[in-house]
């Protein structure tokens, strides 16, 4: 689910700053077309990875896990006190007929 979160945020940050990819062209006489665009493409994916792990880190921040197992251990908690009060129930139902016949 993270991996996916990741690629997600990677791609949409690489496709909405696709058109500010420009090339210095003095970078371009220094070091070769090749290394210019490797070290471009690189500093895009090292942005979008850290920005990605910072969206991450927020949601993190949320404590959505610890969150989630308390509603879960709230939610089990009031099921079983509600299934335990029934199951009582049917039991008396069934234990008061056999007694009456």
């Amino acid at each position: 689910m993270n991996k996916l979160l990741v690629v997600t945020v990677l791609v949409a940050l690489l496709a909405l700053s696709a058109e500010s990819f420009r090339v210095p062209r003095m970078a371009e006489e220094e070091q070769g077309h090749t290394s210019t665009i490797k070290d471009t493409v690189k500093s895009y994916y090292d942005n979008a990875v850290n920005t990605a792990s910072g969206y991450i880190e927020t949601i993190r921040d949320l404590k959505l896990a610890e969150k989630a197992k308390t509603l879960y251990t709230d939610t089990s908690t009031v099921v079983s006190t509600y299934f335990g009060i029934m199951q009582d129930q049917l039991y008396h139902l069934f234990y008061n007929q056999q007694n009456d016949s």
